[in-house]
Parts: structure tokens; sequence; C-alpha cells
């Protein structure tokens, strides 16, 4: 690649992108770690998005109709980074670039949301920014039908890779942008052609711009390098009725002696090769120097959308004071003031009728009262509405000739729905919740984890949750999944035993604000357990006492869900005896073990022998409550599964795996002696 023909052909332009391959390649060198070759690669490309399309106000980087910019390849972090440091971020200073990587800097190895304001989405896990941005795609189309193009009228723009575009989930969600014409998402394909093993041929062949375009996109092929191809194909996109792709062509590790090679993917140290590339930028020799004039330019682009800004707040001002609140309010997640009250008088008519049903019916239920109360809210389901029951008929249908519809079908897309979730809640405004069956949660689990380290409160219902599901057999019976889900930090796991406790469930999640839910319900009917009506939410203890002994407290069974009602049937086989048996329902572990110690001793005291039922396995968590927060209870017991299930109707197969009332009966006495 002739450099110095770059460099004359455009100098303005060239010294705006040097600035950014210069920064990376010194924070990458100060921390001996990082990946130098995708910022370098791709700062022609950024430097024109920044420069001459997004709309951004570095002062304001929360502004609700900026553009979103996405950069799914998160591992070249320093690309963002040296973008909001030169614009004049107040996060990103010259010393955070510094001290890329290190314990306690902002600039952490790859992009994390929580951290800097402007960065949008922890990306890192390749492929999972493509699929954010769909998210973000529609939650603008949402939003834009409800409050008009003049307060919602912006695009989102990624960065991704060959990886990117190798992990599965990228089909995912570029099946879905494209069947929902999403004309505002504009990916920009890094096609350099290099992978950390080496180049792209030893593992795929796969023609990229005839698969964008067989999902119904709109494809470009330009040159990364050249500013004003890259500036044409960005207002071509920007005009498409459709998705829109840009093909990069680039060259990984552009000017550095990796150039075009895996090693240039990685961290670049080598400080003779390091002097070399910037010789060849026309860049400072010293480390992290920027020219003073360079700098000035960024940090004029940076403040470049302040006036779109202002302009956009005095077109939302012209909004009706009902539209502005309820906008404020979304963007705030804050829940409306009829929301309790709602839930309220749910749990009192449940309590009254005491309705024997599923609790995925239970969610649907629920999910009736907040929909209308809250317009933020969007469901859907991965193909399996009629058994996820979570659409309610006040919604509509979101689709191309309906933007203001409010369901979503996903299609079998576990991953890429969960995934556009977060974009979804992340964007701002928006509440998504979305469902599957609980065993496949396997194909939604890296956008759960994500959710819980972004610390976005989306909201993942699985329904079918227990060998309950019965003849489908033990590909669909999940007997390990709570386990992986309660190990999971910063997430809600819910169990709910009935409606009420679903409705309290409901409640909790959407009004988190930091901390993802999921819902996991039974397609078999219950009983009715809580039919004393009370105003207070017990679900938000996480566990409480549902029903107190008779006599003296011998025994104390913990369950939750479906195992609740057994619970109590195995409670009256127990009083029968004189065997004092107190009842504590658990619908959420980790709310319980947020309760102070107090609380938490008071709903399991010392002393009477413990059995925990569960039609799963005992792992996670399990044992802290059974056994004692510190192990000091010696006697404890639990039923439930220890291997696969079965394929049978799901009574013979409660009974087949000893999860009945009469062996919990049993294995109370057994620990009595």
């Amino acid at each position: 690649m002739d450099l110095t023909a770059l460099r004359t052909a455009n100098p303005e332009h060239w010294n705006k992108a040097a600035a950014i391959r210069a920064l990376t390649l010194d924070a990458v060198a100060a921390a001996n770690s990082g990946h130098s070759g995708m910022p370098i690669g791709m700062a022609d490309v950024a430097t024109v998005l920044f420069e001459k399309h997004l709309k951004f106000d570095v002062k304001a980087p929360k502004w609700a109709d900026r553009d979103r910019f996405i950069l799914s390849a998160g591992h070249g972090s320093m690309l963002i980074y040296s973008l909001l440091y030169l614009m004049g971020d107040e996060q990103v200073t010259l010393d955070q670039i510094k001290n890329f990587r290190q314990m306690g800097a902002l600039t952490a190895g790859h992009p994390e949301n929580f951290l800097i304001d402007a960065v949008e989405t922890t990306t890192g896990p390749l492929g999972q920014g493509i699929a954010n941005a769909v998210g973000f795609a529609m939650a603008e189309e949402m939003q834009r039908a409800h409050y008009g193009k003049k307060v919602v009228d912006h695009n989102t723009y990624v960065i991704a890779g060959d990886g990117c575009l190798m992990e599965g989930i990228s089909q995912e969600a570029i099946g879905i942008a494209g069947r929902q014409k999403l004309g505002k998402l504009i990916v920009l394909w890094d096609n350099n052609n290099i992978t950390i093993d080496g180049t792209v041929e030893l593992s795929d062949r796969t023609n990229q711009i005839q698969r964008f375009k067989a999902s119904g996109w709109h494809v470009q092929e330009i040159d990364g390098h050249d500013p004003e191809a890259i500036d044409a194909a960005i207002t071509a996109a920007k005009k498409a009725q459709k998705p829109s792709m840009i093909a990069c062509k680039t060259h990984i590790a552009l000017g550095h002696a990796a150039q075009d090679t895996s090693k240039g993917h990685g961290a670049l140290t080598d400080a003779e090769q390091l002097k070399a590339a910037k010789e060849a930028y026309g860049a400072p020799l010293g480390a992290f120097e920027v020219p003073a004039e360079v700098k000035a330019q960024w940090e004029a682009i940076g403040t470049r959308g302040a006036a779109d800004r202002a302009a956009w707040e005095a077109r939302f001002a012209e909004l009706s004071k009902q539209k502005q609140e309820r906008f404020n309010r979304a963007y705030a997640l804050e829940a409306p003031k009829k929301l309790s009250a709602a839930i309220k008088a749910l749990k009192k008519q449940i309590s009254e009728e005491q309705p024997k049903v599923a609790t995925r019916k239970s969610s649907e239920m629920a999910l009736a009262v907040i929909n209308p109360l809250m317009p933020e809210t969007v469901g859907g389901s991965a193909d399996l509405t009629g058994s996820n029951n979570t659409k309610t008929g006040d919604l509509g249908v979101f689709d191309t000739d309906n933007r203001k519809g409010r369901y979503v079908y996903w299609g079998i897309r576990e991953h890429g729905m969960a995934a556009a979730m977060n974009g979804m809640t992340l964007h701002g405004g928006m509440r998504p919740y979305g469902g599957t069956f609980f065993c496949f949660t396997d194909y939604a689990r890296p956008s759960m984890r994500l959710a819980a380290l972004m610390k976005t409160p989306t909201v993942f219902v699985m329904t079918h949750d227990s060998i309950g599901v019965g003849e489908d057999g033990p590909t669909h019976q999940p007997v390990e999944h709570l386990a992986i889900c309660r190990a999971t930090p910063n997430t809600y796991v819910f169990r709910p035993a009935d409606t009420v406790e679903a409705a309290e469930a409901w409640e909790i999640a959407v009004t988190a604000k930091e901390t993802p839910s999921v819902m996991v319900l039974t397609r078999q009917n219950l009983p009715t357990v809580r039919t004393e009506h009370k105003l207070s939410n017990l679900t938000e203890k996480g566990a409480y006492v549902l029903a107190e002994a008779e006599g003296k407290r011998q025994v104390i069974l913990i369950a939750t869900g479906s195992e609740v009602a057994l619970a109590m049937e195995a409670k009256a086989k127990l009083e029968a005896e004189g065997i004092g048996t107190r009842v504590v329902s658990m619908p959420c572990m980790e709310l319980f073990a947020q309760q102070d110690e107090a609380y938490r001793r008071k709903v399991l005291p010392a002393g009477p022998v413990r059995v925990g039922i569960e039609a799963a396995v005992r792992a996670g968590g399990w044992d802290r409550w059974l056994l004692g927060e510190r192990g000091q209870e010696k006697k404890a017991a639990f039923v439930g599964m220890d291997r696969f299930g079965a394929s049978a109707p799901a009574d013979e197969l409660f009974e087949k795996f000893g999860i009945t009332a009469e062996a919990t009966v049993a294995k109370a006495k057994e620990l009595l002696g």
C-alpha cells in the first residue's frame, strides 16, 4: 500500500486519521496488551463517519436523538477511545488513554457501556454488537412512529469485522434486520481478510456480499482507505430503504511491519516497528503526542452536533406535556404511578378467585395489566408466542407497515432476540421482554450474561420450566438451567408459585433499572397458594413464610415455583402426624440474599430440619439455604433432580423422579430420626 499517495491525496483527512493510529500504537505499547490492527485499519472509515455523518455532541453523549455508534469488533477498543479523547470527551482524558487496560481505568480492554457514557454497548464477544444494533434500530423505528420524525430521527452505525460476521448470531441479526427493512441501520464491514489464526480462507469461504443481499440488505463495496469513497457510500446508505452494509476493503495494521498479517490483529509493541509506522504516518514520534492543529480539528468535530441538539431540544419542547412526560419517564426507566395499584388489584382478584393456571398464563395476566400502562414495553417470542403467552391484545405487531406495533415475531432466533432486546433497552426509552422455552436459555445465554454485565434490565421470559414439560422429553426439560442462571451475577431469577407471585415478579422486573430478570414459568397448571391478599410485594423479599407451623416448628420446607404447592401438600401430611411444619416460598434467591441478616434468620431460623424442593438440580445456591449461611445446619435434604428427565406425562415423571409430597414427608421424617 502506497502510504505516500494516501497522505498527499488528502493531507487534512490523513492527519486526523493518523492521530487515531498513533494513539492506538502508543496505548497498546504502554499496556503491552491489546489489539492494534483494527483501529489502524479502520481509522479512515471512522474519521469520515465522525467528521461528515455522525450526529453526535461530545458534550452531551446521552442526548436522546444522537446517532448511535456501535463498535461490534470490540477488541479494537482503542478506535473509540482515541476518537473520544480527540473530540474532547470529558471522561476519556489523555490520562485514561495512557492507562489503557489498567486497573481502575475507564479505558477497559473492550468497550464497556457502564464505564463511559459515550459507549453505547459492551462489545468484545464477536457478533454481539451487530445484533445489539438491530435492537437499537428497531427502537428508533418504534419511537419515531410514536413521537414523530421531528423528535426521533437518527441512524445506528456499526463497525463489524470478519469475526463478527462468522459468529452465528450475526445471521440471526442480519435476517431479522432485512425482514424488517431497518433502513436506519448501517454496518461498516472491516473487510481485511485476517483473523487470529491467519487469513479468512483458513476457515471460511462465504461471499458476504451475496449473503447480505440474500437477506434483504442494501450492499456497497468500497476502498476503506479512500475518504471520498467512504463519504459517498455512507451518503448512499442513509438514503436506502433497507439496512445497509458497506464492505470496506482495508489493510489491517496499515503502514506497520505487521500489515496484512495475523500478527497485525494483536498487540504491536516492538519499539522500532512502532517508530517506523509513525514515521510512515507523518505523526509525532513522541508517545501520546497529537499536533495541536489536529486536536483542534477533532474537537470541532466533537461539538459539530451541538446545533443539532439545540434544535432538537426546541422541537421536543413543542410536544404535548403528556408526551414529554412519557418520553422522559421511559428514558429514566421510571414506572408510571398507576402501576403499583394495578398490580395490587390483580393480586386481590387472584387471591379471591384462586384460579388454577400455568404460571406462563399467570405471566400473561400480569402483562395484560402492565402493557396498557407502560407504552415502552415491547413483547416478543422466538416462534413460541402461543406457548410463551407473551402477546397481549393491546400490543399490535411491529412490522414494516406498522412501526407502532409493540410485539415482535423474532423467528427461531433465541440468541439474536436476546441481543436485540438488550439493544432496545440500551437505546433508551424501551423495556423489552421476549420468550422461549427455558431449556433454550442455552441458545440465548451469551446475551443474557451480557445483559447482567451491562446492567441492562432486559426481561427474559422462559416457559416450560421443568420435567413438567412432560412428553417432549429430556431435550426440552431443563434441569441445570436454574443453577446456571442463578450463578450469573446481577440477575434476578424468578420462579413464581402462582399468579400472585408472577404479578409481583413482573412488578419488580419492569421497575428494575440495572438488573435483568429471568421469568421461569410452568407449562402445567398450578393452584393459587397465596390465598390471603397482602398489599406488600412479598416476592420483593425473595423468600417469605407462606404457611406457619401449627404446633412446635420441627420442619422447614423451602420450595419454588410448581413445588410450592407440593410443599403445602407435604405440610398437611406432616401436620396430620403432629410434626409442625413451616413452608417458605422462595421465588427469587437473589433478592432473598439481599435482605438483611435479621430477616433471613427470621424466615430460616436455626434448629428445624430443612428440606428443599425444586424440580431441578441442587446446584446454584441451594446449599446456602439448606445448610445455613454458616454451614451450621446438620440436617438438611433436597427433593429434586440429579439426572436428565424422560418422555412421559408430567404426573408420571414427578412420581418417577421422586418429586412428590410423599417423598418430601419421608425425607423430613428421616432427618428428624
